[in-house]
């Protein structure tokens, strides 16, 4: 019997303050539009000051809260470093205007720094996609009417103006690689890389404390988006997804995860095997559908169960294709582009007869959450 999850906190701390969880570590909160409401940030104490992990948007309101937290939480003390699990603006958008301010370095994983560099010449964390051919492409072939593109376009000028714009970044930035230990206090912290949600996701282990600082990586709750984009058309995120699962599974079980989103929470094994459970579920449902040629988008309602705008459409759709991508690497899937110039996939396991359970999948998910 899976054992449930704990939660040692109620409530999240109050705006403009934080809240010590173990030695020379301070949890904040920062807000966020839409339904997630929130984004958990981290300070890690050291001898001369702070290190900063994660930021918050790039908004006017997300400065202000900095300014109180600088102001009321320091003690007088600059930050020494801007820590950025991965490349996502509500993770990196203060990450410019902290490191500047203090004249601190930004820490990053390498794929993770370059590609922010790369959308923030786009504007949009996304948003490039709606004026491309290739975007056009991509999403026509997976089922998408031509007038989609206008509707992203739209959806993308407005989540502009709710923050989610890429910053402007660092010009220079020290390298997080898997493996490495950061000493910050009296504390060492191991950077554990995983990948799927973004491509090389730095969480931070400190085994001294029992801690861990997950980003998006691990989420108590809710499950972090893993697409395909018209970026990389081919590629296959939810492979690395679950191999990523695999690995933190080496996580001692009574440590105390910090995410990015949801609250605190111990039973970091017991959710992994939720999330691998979920996805499996998920696949062999795909699977089951596409006994009869099917378009990408016909499989949403497999894996949501509301209703869609355009942006959870878009989150949706990456969704189901990367469930497709992991089912073609399996070998289960086979996928063939009709005179209709739309992909269809097939399953081919003989052996899915055996394997199915039509009636008794989890229920599809309410919607698909960007985190």
């Amino acid at each position: 019997m899976q054992r449930e999850l704990i939660y040692p906190y109620d409530t999240h701390p109050a705006p403009g303050t934080t809240v010590e969880v173990a030695d020379g570590v301070r949890w904040l909160t920062m807000p966020m539009g839409g339904s997630l409401n929130h984004i958990n940030l981290y300070l890690l104490e050291d001898e001369g000051g702070w290190y900063v992990v994660d930021t918050g948007l790039g908004t006017e309101r997300t400065a202000e809260l900095w300014d109180e937290i600088f102001t009321e939480e320091f003690g007088g003390r600059p930050v020494l470093g801007v820590i950025c699990t991965h490349m996502h603006p509500d993770h990196i958008g203060q990450a410019g205007n902290i490191t500047e301010r203090f004249r601190c370095p930004l820490y990053m994983t390498r794929t993770e720094y370059y590609q922010a560099r790369a959308y923030s010449s786009g504007g949009s964390f996304g948003g490039g996609s709606h004026s491309s051919w290739q975007g056009a492409v991509f999403y026509e072939r997976y089922g998408m009417p031509r007038d989609y593109l206008e509707q992203l376009a739209v959806m993308w000028s407005r989540r502009s103006s709710e923050g989610m714009s890429m910053p402007e970044m660092p010009m220079g930035y020290h390298r997080l690689q898997d493996g490495d230990v950061l000493s910050i206090g009296h504390h060492d912290w191991q950077v554990v890389v995983g990948s799927g949600h973004s491509p090389e996701h730095a969480c931070l282990h400190c085994k001294a404390l029992g801690i861990m600082i997950s980003g998006d990586q691990i989420l108590p709750i809710i499950t972090s988006n893993v697409s395909v984009h018209p970026t990389e058309p081919e590629a296959n995120p939810l492979q690395f997804w679950m191999e990523s699962h695999d690995k933190f599974l080496d996580t001692p079980p009574d440590t105390l995860v910090l995410p990015a989103h949801n609250l605190p929470f111990r039973g970091v094994r017991e959710r992994l095997r939720q999330l691998i459970s979920h996805h499996e579920d998920r696949l062999l449902a795909i699977e089951e559908s596409c006994v009869e040629p099917q378009v990408a988008k016909d499989l949403l309602p497999v894996l949501f169960a509301r209703e869609l705008d355009a942006r959870q459409t878009m989150m949706a759709l990456g969704e189901a294709i990367a469930h497709c991508h992991l089912l073609m690497h399996r070998n289960r899937l086979e996928r063939t582009l009709h005179e209709d110039g739309r992909y269809r996939f097939l399953s081919i396991d003989p052996d899915l007869a055996r394997r199915a359970h039509p009636d008794q999948h989890d229920a599809p998910d309410d919607r698909p959450m960007m985190v």
